[in-house]
């Protein structure tokens, strides 16, 4: 009997320490859902009945007519935003207090990913930003649009070199080739090509360090969230030693040979070494057209050549190698590939879009140039519009780094005071999604981005590549890629559906990222 007793109590007990966790925001508070038993408002993320963006969209829609509302990621506590002054006040204005993302991995225990830009914090960030900064600007993204045409010639004369008129393909499929051999020729600093050869090392260990669904990846991740300090212990790694070894290597070798031979290259790692040597500028009196309405603006601290890292280390350009490489493997592909799909099924954009791409060829007598590409209006209609649709990140988020206080400004409201440590979750793909703030959210529609609309969509409305501070650097980067694919597809090609087109897209729900469920197919039509 006094057995039984004993694991009752210790049921109770047990039941009650992981219940409190979940009455966190009703303690301060804030209006909360209902969080289930451990898992907390994940919960349809983990089992499955809703996709990452499904997920954000209805916490986002469970807020109506609320500031922000308390939800859980497990037994953590986070605040999600919905009000756009409150998320001004925390990216821009009070930064300083919200400087950090959530960690999914220790610098000691996990350098590849812990060293990145994106996983630093404090001062470690700040110093990074700054000396990671100049490799960004419109006149290095200048330097570097000779390289990325080279990719995509190869990637449209592959196709041309078949001798279908029409071409049915997976687009994820051919657009993560083509992203892959942007990077390594871009970043790495040599030459491949997917297509032709798609079981080359540097694309297999590419799929590898992206595949968002594989079992390990998720509960490295869900460990990072549940135990962070466990998998601190252990030293357990996001990606595989296989993995990491890998690009430690062509890392370190590339950086060997360009030393020893005095190779200078502006691909990302020429420019890294630019940077260890402090023989970078900002390039801030260059008049460069800017890469489009999307495009990011460095902040103070980016620009501050005082807090420039004094010391770059292979280990630290190894770091922002590999994050530079699962962004521009995985994000970009992303937007290349919903893009496609808005361009296959709204000919009509298409249509137009073809259009401008025949005039700008006329006007470059064939070759287009970095200028004529970044000031095609309507091709950056067309990407703002697909990122605004498809967000790369459907949600981002801070971390209070010191205590802070939210004031009232309803009379529901009362003072919130946030801890150190409490994460911030800025819902984008809720917020991008909103009706009030773009009418009739689901249609594909590039007009709201027109010089006569876009100066009508509200700040803090669209923030693909994140807002204040700790925005995305490379959102350049991104912008010219994907606007040098689609006009070189354009010249040469229709974007056309088949019968194995998913329309709409449905999210797949086994994956982590933004992904569609039966992918991305169409068909290249040759133009005659």
């Amino acid at each position: 009997m006094w057995m039984f007793v004993v694991a009752a109590v210790l049921t109770v007990l047990g039941y009650w320490i992981l219940s409190r966790p979940h009455s966190y925001w009703i303690r301060k508070g804030v209006p909360q859902l209902k969080p289930v038993f451990i898992f907390g408002d994940i919960w349809p993320l983990l089992f499955r009945k809703l996709s990452l963006p499904e997920m954000t969209q209805a916490l986002y829609s469970s807020g109506q007519d609320l500031r922000y509302i308390g939800v859980y990621q497990f037994l953590r506590p986070v605040l999600l935003l919905r009000d756009l002054e409150l998320i001004k006040q925390i990216t821009v204005k009070d930064f300083d207090h919200f400087m950090d993302h959530m960690s999914v991995a220790d610098s000691h225990a996990d350098p590849l990913l812990g060293k990145n830009l994106a996983a630093l914090t404090g001062m470690k960030w700040k110093e990074m930003r700054s000396t990671l900064s100049p490799s960004f600007t419109s006149s290095k993204m200048k330097y570097m649009f000779s390289l990325m045409s080279q990719n995509a010639e190869q990637f449209v004369n592959y196709f041309l070199q078949n001798d279908k008129e029409v071409i049915e393909v997976e687009m994820r499929d051919v657009i993560t080739k083509f992203a892959n051999d942007v990077i390594a020729n871009t970043v790495f600093g040599f030459e491949c090509d997917s297509l032709k050869e798609p079981n080359n090392e540097f694309y297999a260990m590419g799929k590898s360090a992206t595949d968002f669904t594989n079992i390990r990846t998720i509960l490295v991740f869900m460990g990072y969230i549940l135990v962070p300090k466990v998998l601190k212990f252990f030293k357990v790694k996001l990606f595989s030693d296989k993995i990491n070894r890998y690009f430690r290597t062509i890392i370190k070798e590339n950086i060997e040979n360009r030393e020893k031979h005095g190779v200078k290259r502006t691909d990302m790692i020429g420019l890294l070494l630019e940077a260890r040597k402090n023989k970078q500028n900002d390039d801030e009196n260059n008049i460069i057209p800017d890469t489009g309405f999307a495009t990011v603006k460095e902040s103070e601290i980016g620009r501050n050549q005082t807090l420039r890292k004094r010391e770059i280390t292979d280990e630290d350009i190894t770091a922002q190698g590999f994050v530079f490489f699962i962004a521009g493997f995985e994000s970009v592909s992303a937007l290349m590939c919903f893009m496609s799909y808005e361009l296959g099924v709204n000919q009509d954009v298409q249509d137009k879009l073809r259009s401008e791409v025949d005039a700008t060829t006329k006007q470059c007598n064939g070759k287009v140039t970095y200028e004529a590409l970044i000031t095609m209006k309507y091709l950056d209609m067309v990407v703002s519009e697909t990122l605004r649709k498809w967000p790369n990140a459907v949600a981002t988020d801070r971390i209070c780094t010191k205590p802070y206080t939210i004031e009232p400004k309803t009379s529901e409201e009362k003072p919130l005071h946030l801890d150190k440590g409490t994460m911030i979750l800025l819902p984008v793909y809720g917020i991008h999604r909103d009706p009030q703030y773009y009418p009739e959210p689901e249609r594909f529609d590039p007009e709201r981005f027109s010089d006569e609309n876009k100066s009508k969509i509200m700040p803090y409305t669209f923030f693909p590549f994140g807002l204040g501070p700790r925005n995305c650097i490379a959102s350049r980067f991104a912008l010219m890629e994907t606007k040098l694919l689609f006009y070189y597809i354009l010249s040469n090609f229709k974007i056309i559906p088949v019968e194995k087109t998913q329309i709409p897209i449905r999210f797949n729900r086994k994956s982590i990222n933004m992904a569609a469920e039966k992918g991305f197919w169409f068909a290249l039509q040759r133009r005659g």
